[in-house]
Protein backbone atom coordinates (compact mmCIF):
# COMPACT_ATOMS: atom_id res chain seq x y z
CA UNK A 1 0.00 0.00 0.00
CA UNK A 2 1.31 3.46 -0.88
CA UNK A 3 2.13 5.71 2.05
CA UNK A 4 1.75 9.47 1.73
CA UNK A 5 4.58 10.01 4.21
CA UNK A 6 7.06 7.88 2.25
CA UNK A 7 6.15 9.43 -1.10
CA UNK A 8 6.36 12.93 0.43
CA UNK A 9 9.86 12.27 1.76
CA UNK A 10 10.95 10.66 -1.54
CA UNK A 11 9.75 13.70 -3.48
CA UNK A 12 11.53 16.04 -1.04
CA UNK A 13 14.76 14.12 -1.50
CA UNK A 14 14.52 14.63 -5.25
CA UNK A 15 14.59 18.42 -4.74
CA UNK A 16 18.28 18.87 -4.07
CA UNK A 17 19.49 21.99 -2.31
CA UNK A 18 22.17 24.19 -3.84
CA UNK A 19 25.01 22.38 -2.09
CA UNK A 20 23.63 19.11 -3.47
CA UNK A 21 23.68 20.27 -7.09
CA UNK A 22 25.67 17.22 -8.18
CA UNK A 23 22.84 14.95 -7.00
CA UNK A 24 20.36 17.10 -8.91
CA UNK A 25 22.39 16.79 -12.12
CA UNK A 26 22.73 13.02 -11.75
CA UNK A 27 19.00 12.73 -11.10
CA UNK A 28 18.23 14.81 -14.21
CA UNK A 29 20.55 12.58 -16.25
CA UNK A 30 18.76 9.51 -14.89
CA UNK A 31 15.39 10.92 -15.94
CA UNK A 32 16.74 11.78 -19.39
CA UNK A 33 18.28 8.31 -19.70
CA UNK A 34 14.96 6.62 -19.02
CA UNK A 35 13.20 9.05 -21.37
CA UNK A 36 15.73 8.40 -24.15
CA UNK A 37 15.33 4.64 -23.81
CA UNK A 38 11.53 4.82 -23.83
CA UNK A 39 11.48 7.23 -26.78
CA UNK A 40 13.90 5.07 -28.78
CA UNK A 41 11.85 1.97 -28.06
CA UNK A 42 8.60 3.67 -29.10
CA UNK A 43 10.12 4.90 -32.37
CA UNK A 44 11.80 1.57 -33.20
CA UNK A 45 8.61 -0.42 -32.60
CA UNK A 46 6.54 2.15 -34.50
CA UNK A 47 8.80 1.71 -37.54
CA UNK A 48 8.58 -2.07 -37.29
CA UNK A 49 4.80 -1.96 -36.83
CA UNK A 50 4.50 0.51 -39.68
CA UNK A 51 6.38 -1.70 -42.13
CA UNK A 52 4.49 -4.81 -41.08
CA UNK A 53 1.04 -3.20 -41.06
CA UNK A 54 1.59 -1.39 -44.37
CA UNK A 55 3.00 -4.40 -46.17
CA UNK A 56 0.32 -6.69 -44.78
CA UNK A 57 -2.47 -4.27 -45.66
CA UNK A 58 -1.14 -3.71 -49.18
CA UNK A 59 -0.48 -7.38 -49.79
CA UNK A 60 -3.86 -8.57 -48.57
CA UNK A 61 -5.59 -5.88 -50.62
CA UNK A 62 -4.32 -7.43 -53.84
CA UNK A 63 -3.60 -11.05 -52.89
CA UNK A 64 -5.77 -13.75 -51.29
CA UNK A 65 -5.18 -15.35 -47.91
CA UNK A 66 -4.95 -18.94 -49.23
CA UNK A 67 -4.34 -20.24 -52.77
CA UNK A 68 -4.96 -23.67 -54.26
CA UNK A 69 -2.49 -24.46 -57.06
CA UNK A 70 -1.43 -27.40 -59.19
CA UNK A 71 1.54 -29.28 -57.75
CA UNK A 72 2.73 -30.02 -61.28
CA UNK A 73 1.74 -27.16 -63.62
CA UNK A 74 -0.20 -28.42 -66.63
CA UNK A 75 -3.37 -27.22 -68.35
CA UNK A 76 -4.92 -25.73 -65.22
CA UNK A 77 -7.67 -26.63 -62.78
CA UNK A 78 -10.70 -27.89 -64.71
CA UNK A 79 -13.00 -29.06 -61.91
CA UNK A 80 -12.73 -25.81 -59.98
CA UNK A 81 -16.48 -25.50 -59.39
CA UNK A 82 -16.65 -28.76 -57.43
CA UNK A 83 -13.47 -27.80 -55.61
CA UNK A 84 -14.86 -24.38 -54.68
CA UNK A 85 -17.96 -26.02 -53.22
CA UNK A 86 -15.77 -28.18 -50.94
CA UNK A 87 -13.61 -25.28 -49.85
CA UNK A 88 -16.60 -23.12 -48.89
CA UNK A 89 -17.40 -25.65 -46.16
CA UNK A 90 -14.08 -25.08 -44.39
CA UNK A 91 -14.11 -23.05 -41.16
CA UNK A 92 -13.29 -19.33 -41.30
CA UNK A 93 -13.63 -19.23 -45.10
CA UNK A 94 -15.50 -16.09 -46.16
CA UNK A 95 -15.28 -16.44 -49.95
CA UNK A 96 -13.88 -18.81 -52.56
CA UNK A 97 -13.25 -17.78 -56.16
CA UNK A 98 -11.18 -18.94 -59.14
CA UNK A 99 -8.55 -16.84 -60.89
CA UNK A 100 -6.50 -17.14 -64.06
CA UNK A 101 -3.23 -15.39 -64.62
CA UNK A 102 -0.41 -15.24 -67.14
CA UNK A 103 2.23 -13.03 -68.69
CA UNK A 104 1.21 -10.54 -71.38
CA UNK A 105 2.63 -7.49 -73.16
CA UNK A 106 0.83 -4.17 -73.12
CA UNK A 107 1.18 -1.72 -76.01
CA UNK A 108 -0.66 1.41 -77.07
CA UNK A 109 0.96 3.93 -74.79
CA UNK A 110 4.31 5.64 -74.88
CA UNK A 111 6.11 2.37 -74.21
CA UNK A 112 5.23 -1.29 -74.15
CA UNK A 113 5.74 -3.30 -71.00
CA UNK A 114 5.30 -6.79 -69.70
CA UNK A 115 2.62 -7.42 -67.10
CA UNK A 116 1.10 -10.21 -65.10
CA UNK A 117 -2.54 -10.26 -66.15
CA UNK A 118 -4.98 -11.75 -63.66
CA UNK A 119 -8.56 -12.62 -64.48
CA UNK A 120 -11.02 -12.34 -61.61
CA UNK A 121 -14.65 -13.40 -61.22
CA UNK A 122 -17.21 -11.08 -59.68
CA UNK A 123 -16.94 -12.84 -56.29
CA UNK A 124 -13.14 -12.73 -56.05
CA UNK A 125 -11.68 -12.26 -52.55
CA UNK A 126 -9.38 -9.60 -53.98
CA UNK A 127 -10.91 -6.19 -53.34
CA UNK A 128 -9.10 -3.25 -54.90
CA UNK A 129 -11.86 -0.74 -54.21
CA UNK A 130 -9.99 0.94 -51.31
CA UNK A 131 -6.94 1.29 -53.57
CA UNK A 132 -8.61 2.73 -56.67
CA UNK A 133 -7.29 6.21 -57.50
CA UNK A 134 -9.10 6.47 -60.83
CA UNK A 135 -12.00 4.61 -62.36
CA UNK A 136 -13.92 1.72 -60.85
CA UNK A 137 -12.91 -1.75 -59.73
CA UNK A 138 -16.31 -3.11 -60.78
CA UNK A 139 -15.73 -1.98 -64.37
CA UNK A 140 -13.73 -5.12 -65.22
CA UNK A 141 -16.93 -7.16 -64.93
CA UNK A 142 -18.31 -5.58 -68.11
CA UNK A 143 -16.71 -6.01 -71.50
CA UNK A 144 -13.04 -6.05 -72.37
CA UNK A 145 -11.78 -3.73 -69.67
CA UNK A 146 -8.56 -3.78 -67.69
CA UNK A 147 -7.20 -2.22 -64.48
CA UNK A 148 -3.58 -1.12 -64.28
CA UNK A 149 -1.33 -0.43 -61.32
CA UNK A 150 -0.23 3.18 -60.94
CA UNK A 151 3.44 2.41 -61.66
CA UNK A 152 2.54 0.26 -64.65
CA UNK A 153 0.34 3.07 -65.95
CA UNK A 154 3.21 5.55 -65.62
CA UNK A 155 5.69 3.19 -67.27
CA UNK A 156 3.50 2.59 -70.33
CA UNK A 157 1.86 6.02 -70.55
CA UNK A 158 -1.57 4.36 -70.50
CA UNK A 159 -4.11 6.51 -68.65
CA UNK A 160 -7.74 6.13 -67.72
CA UNK A 161 -9.77 5.62 -70.90
CA UNK A 162 -6.80 4.61 -73.04
CA UNK A 163 -7.12 1.74 -75.48
CA UNK A 164 -4.45 -0.87 -74.82
CA UNK A 165 -3.43 -3.80 -76.97
CA UNK A 166 -2.90 -6.92 -74.89
CA UNK A 167 -0.52 -9.38 -76.54
CA UNK A 168 -0.60 -12.97 -75.36
CA UNK A 169 2.73 -14.77 -75.89
CA UNK A 170 0.91 -18.13 -75.77
CA UNK A 171 -0.57 -17.07 -79.08
CA UNK A 172 -3.06 -18.83 -81.25
CA UNK A 173 -2.76 -21.73 -83.63
CA UNK A 174 -2.61 -20.92 -87.36
CA UNK A 175 -1.71 -22.98 -90.46
CA UNK A 176 1.73 -21.35 -90.21
CA UNK A 177 2.15 -22.32 -86.56
CA UNK A 178 1.59 -20.39 -83.36
CA UNK A 179 1.67 -16.63 -83.43
CA UNK A 180 1.01 -14.04 -80.71
CA UNK A 181 -2.64 -13.13 -80.18
CA UNK A 182 -3.69 -9.46 -80.02
CA UNK A 183 -6.67 -8.12 -78.08
CA UNK A 184 -7.89 -4.56 -77.64
CA UNK A 185 -8.95 -3.53 -74.15
CA UNK A 186 -9.83 -0.25 -72.50
CA UNK A 187 -8.21 0.99 -69.30
CA UNK A 188 -11.12 1.62 -66.93
CA UNK A 189 -9.27 1.94 -63.66
CA UNK A 190 -5.94 2.80 -62.05
CA UNK A 191 -5.16 1.39 -58.61
CA UNK A 192 -2.34 1.95 -56.12
CA UNK A 193 -1.82 -0.49 -53.27
CA UNK A 194 1.44 1.09 -52.12
CA UNK A 195 3.24 -2.22 -52.74
CA UNK A 196 5.63 -1.48 -55.58
CA UNK A 197 5.83 -4.96 -57.11
CA UNK A 198 2.05 -5.17 -57.43
CA UNK A 199 1.56 -1.62 -58.69
CA UNK A 200 4.37 -2.04 -61.22
CA UNK A 201 3.53 -5.48 -62.62
CA UNK A 202 -0.09 -6.49 -62.24
CA UNK A 203 -3.10 -5.82 -64.41
CA UNK A 204 -6.60 -7.13 -63.70
CA UNK A 205 -9.48 -8.08 -65.95
CA UNK A 206 -12.49 -10.37 -65.80
CA UNK A 207 -12.05 -14.14 -65.69
CA UNK A 208 -13.86 -14.57 -69.01
CA UNK A 209 -11.61 -12.02 -70.71
CA UNK A 210 -8.48 -13.69 -69.34
CA UNK A 211 -9.65 -17.09 -70.60
CA UNK A 212 -10.15 -15.54 -74.04
CA UNK A 213 -6.71 -13.92 -74.03
CA UNK A 214 -4.90 -17.11 -73.06
CA UNK A 215 -6.99 -19.26 -75.38
CA UNK A 216 -8.35 -21.46 -72.64
CA UNK A 217 -11.76 -22.86 -71.94
CA UNK A 218 -13.37 -23.12 -68.53
CA UNK A 219 -10.01 -23.48 -66.80
CA UNK A 220 -8.38 -21.51 -63.96
CA UNK A 221 -4.86 -21.27 -62.58
CA UNK A 222 -5.81 -21.11 -58.93
CA UNK A 223 -8.70 -21.09 -56.49
CA UNK A 224 -8.38 -18.30 -53.95
CA UNK A 225 -9.77 -18.12 -50.42
CA UNK A 226 -10.46 -15.18 -48.18
CA UNK A 227 -10.68 -15.81 -44.43
CA UNK A 228 -12.29 -13.92 -41.58
CA UNK A 229 -8.87 -13.88 -39.88
CA UNK A 230 -5.75 -13.64 -42.06
CA UNK A 231 -3.58 -14.98 -39.21
CA UNK A 232 -5.33 -18.36 -39.52
CA UNK A 233 -4.06 -18.82 -43.09
CA UNK A 234 -1.50 -21.59 -42.29
CA UNK A 235 -4.10 -23.75 -40.52
CA UNK A 236 -6.76 -23.29 -43.20
CA UNK A 237 -4.20 -23.95 -45.95
CA UNK A 238 -3.58 -27.43 -44.49
CA UNK A 239 -7.31 -28.18 -44.40
CA UNK A 240 -7.74 -26.83 -47.94
CA UNK A 241 -4.93 -29.03 -49.27
CA UNK A 242 -6.56 -32.11 -47.76
CA UNK A 243 -9.87 -31.19 -49.38
CA UNK A 244 -8.29 -30.39 -52.76
CA UNK A 245 -6.88 -33.84 -53.42
CA UNK A 246 -3.43 -35.24 -54.25
CA UNK A 247 -2.82 -33.27 -57.45
CA UNK A 248 -3.33 -29.86 -55.89
CA UNK A 249 -1.44 -28.05 -53.18
CA UNK A 250 -2.19 -25.06 -50.98
CA UNK A 251 -0.10 -22.09 -49.97
CA UNK A 252 -0.87 -18.89 -48.09
CA UNK A 253 0.18 -15.29 -47.95
CA UNK A 254 2.55 -15.82 -45.00
CA UNK A 255 4.45 -18.58 -46.80
CA UNK A 256 4.72 -16.49 -49.96
CA UNK A 257 6.22 -13.63 -47.95
CA UNK A 258 8.08 -15.71 -45.35
CA UNK A 259 11.43 -14.00 -45.86
CA UNK A 260 9.95 -10.52 -45.56
CA UNK A 261 7.90 -11.29 -42.45
CA UNK A 262 10.81 -13.15 -40.89
CA UNK A 263 13.09 -10.19 -41.49
CA UNK A 264 10.60 -7.90 -39.77
CA UNK A 265 10.36 -10.20 -36.75
CA UNK A 266 14.15 -10.38 -36.52
CA UNK A 267 14.43 -6.61 -36.84
CA UNK A 268 11.92 -6.16 -34.02
CA UNK A 269 13.87 -8.52 -31.74
CA UNK A 270 17.20 -6.87 -32.52
CA UNK A 271 15.71 -3.41 -31.92
CA UNK A 272 14.33 -4.42 -28.52
CA UNK A 273 17.62 -6.02 -27.42
CA UNK A 274 19.75 -3.12 -28.66
CA UNK A 275 17.62 -0.35 -27.24
CA UNK A 276 17.31 -2.20 -23.93
CA UNK A 277 20.96 -1.29 -23.41
CA UNK A 278 19.85 2.33 -23.13
CA UNK A 279 17.52 1.32 -20.33
CA UNK A 280 20.40 -0.43 -18.55
CA UNK A 281 22.45 2.77 -18.76
CA UNK A 282 19.48 4.67 -17.35
CA UNK A 283 19.26 2.13 -14.53
CA UNK A 284 22.91 2.75 -13.70
CA UNK A 285 22.16 6.48 -13.56
CA UNK A 286 19.28 5.84 -11.15
CA UNK A 287 21.51 3.59 -9.07
CA UNK A 288 24.19 6.31 -8.94
CA UNK A 289 21.68 9.02 -8.04
CA UNK A 290 20.21 6.96 -5.21
CA UNK A 291 23.59 5.89 -3.83
CA UNK A 292 24.69 9.52 -3.74
CA UNK A 293 21.37 10.48 -2.16
CA UNK A 294 21.81 7.85 0.59
CA UNK A 295 25.32 9.11 1.30
CA UNK A 296 24.14 12.73 1.41
CA UNK A 297 21.04 12.03 3.48
CA UNK A 298 22.60 9.74 6.10
CA UNK A 299 21.99 12.26 8.88
CA UNK A 300 18.39 12.86 7.79
CA UNK A 301 17.76 9.11 7.56
CA UNK A 302 19.21 8.63 11.04
CA UNK A 303 16.96 11.37 12.42
CA UNK A 304 13.89 9.78 10.82
CA UNK A 305 14.78 6.40 12.29
CA UNK A 306 15.34 7.99 15.71
CA UNK A 307 11.86 9.46 15.51
CA UNK A 308 10.37 6.02 14.93
CA UNK A 309 10.51 5.50 11.17
CA UNK A 310 10.82 1.79 10.48
CA UNK A 311 13.48 0.24 8.24
CA UNK A 312 10.80 -0.90 5.78
CA UNK A 313 9.61 2.71 5.46
CA UNK A 314 13.16 3.95 4.82
CA UNK A 315 13.54 1.25 2.20
CA UNK A 316 10.29 2.29 0.49
CA UNK A 317 11.31 5.97 0.51
CA UNK A 318 14.25 5.22 -1.77
CA UNK A 319 12.31 2.72 -3.86
CA UNK A 320 9.66 5.38 -4.46
CA UNK A 321 12.38 7.89 -5.23
CA UNK A 322 13.76 5.62 -7.96
CA UNK A 323 10.26 4.89 -9.28
CA UNK A 324 9.50 8.61 -9.43
CA UNK A 325 12.63 9.09 -11.54
CA UNK A 326 11.55 6.20 -13.76
CA UNK A 327 7.96 7.46 -14.03
CA UNK A 328 9.14 10.96 -15.00
CA UNK A 329 11.37 9.44 -17.67
CA UNK A 330 8.55 7.23 -18.95
CA UNK A 331 6.16 10.18 -19.30
CA UNK A 332 8.75 12.30 -21.11
CA UNK A 333 9.84 9.39 -23.31
CA UNK A 334 6.30 8.42 -24.33
CA UNK A 335 5.39 12.04 -25.07
CA UNK A 336 8.53 12.58 -27.15
CA UNK A 337 8.31 9.22 -28.91
CA UNK A 338 4.67 9.50 -29.90
CA UNK A 339 5.13 13.11 -31.01
CA UNK A 340 8.07 12.20 -33.25
CA UNK A 341 6.17 9.22 -34.68
CA UNK A 342 3.11 11.33 -35.47
CA UNK A 343 4.98 14.06 -37.31
CA UNK A 344 7.38 11.63 -39.03
CA UNK A 345 4.46 9.61 -40.38
CA UNK A 346 2.25 12.57 -41.22
CA UNK A 347 4.92 14.56 -43.04
CA UNK A 348 6.82 11.50 -44.38
CA UNK A 349 10.16 12.64 -42.99
CA UNK A 350 12.17 9.60 -44.13
CA UNK A 351 11.88 8.95 -47.87
CA UNK A 352 12.63 5.53 -49.39
CA UNK A 353 13.48 4.13 -52.79
CA UNK A 354 10.09 2.78 -53.78
CA UNK A 355 11.50 0.22 -56.20
CA UNK A 356 13.62 -1.27 -53.43
CA UNK A 357 11.37 -1.02 -50.36
CA UNK A 358 7.92 -1.17 -52.01
CA UNK A 359 6.90 2.08 -50.31
CA UNK A 360 7.86 5.72 -50.73
CA UNK A 361 8.43 6.64 -47.07
CA UNK A 362 9.06 4.98 -43.73
CA UNK A 363 5.68 4.36 -42.05
CA UNK A 364 5.27 4.86 -38.29
CA UNK A 365 2.45 2.94 -36.59
CA UNK A 366 2.09 3.24 -32.82
CA UNK A 367 0.15 0.60 -30.88
CA UNK A 368 -1.33 1.26 -27.45
CA UNK A 369 -0.15 -2.08 -26.04
CA UNK A 370 3.44 -1.21 -26.93
CA UNK A 371 3.22 1.84 -24.67
CA UNK A 372 1.91 -0.35 -21.82
CA UNK A 373 4.69 -2.92 -21.90
CA UNK A 374 7.43 -0.36 -22.63
CA UNK A 375 6.32 1.62 -19.57
CA UNK A 376 6.15 -1.54 -17.46
CA UNK A 377 9.62 -2.61 -18.57
CA UNK A 378 11.13 0.83 -17.85
CA UNK A 379 9.56 0.95 -14.39
CA UNK A 380 10.71 -2.61 -13.68
CA UNK A 381 14.30 -1.69 -14.56
CA UNK A 382 13.99 1.43 -12.41
CA UNK A 383 12.73 -0.67 -9.50
CA UNK A 384 15.63 -3.11 -9.78
CA UNK A 385 18.05 -0.18 -9.68
CA UNK A 386 16.58 0.95 -6.33
CA UNK A 387 17.05 -2.31 -4.43
CA UNK A 388 20.68 -1.91 -3.40
CA UNK A 389 20.50 1.79 -2.37
CA UNK A 390 17.22 1.22 -0.53
CA UNK A 391 18.69 -1.68 1.43
CA UNK A 392 21.80 0.38 2.20
CA UNK A 393 19.63 3.22 3.55
CA UNK A 394 17.61 0.82 5.70
CA UNK A 395 20.80 -0.57 7.30
CA UNK A 396 22.01 2.84 8.55
CA UNK A 397 22.52 2.78 12.33
CA UNK A 398 21.09 6.03 13.74
CA UNK A 399 23.19 5.96 16.95
CA UNK A 400 26.48 5.62 15.07
CA UNK A 401 25.49 8.23 12.51
CA UNK A 402 24.39 10.88 15.02
CA UNK A 403 27.14 10.27 17.56
CA UNK A 404 29.41 12.96 16.20
CA UNK A 405 26.68 15.37 15.00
Amino acid sequence: MLSGFEIFVAARYLKARRREAVISVVTALAVLGVAAGVMAMVIALAVNNGFRDTLQRNLLGATPHVLILEKEPSTGITDWRELAAKLRKLPHVVSVAPALYGQVFLTGGVQQAGALLKGLPSDSPIDLRPHMIQGSFASIRNGDNVLLGSKLSQATGLTLGSVVTVISPQGESTPMGFRPAYFRFRVTGIYETGFYDIDNQMAFTSLASAQKIFGLGDVVSTVELKLDDADLAPEIAKLAEEAAGPKLGATHWMAQNRQLLGALRLERTVSIVTISLIQLIAALNILTALVMAVMEKRRGIAVLMSLGTRQSQIRRIFIYQGLLIGAAGVVLGLAAGYTVCYFADHYRWIQLDEALYSMSAVPFATHAMDAVWISAAALAVSFLATIHPANSAARIAPVETLRYE
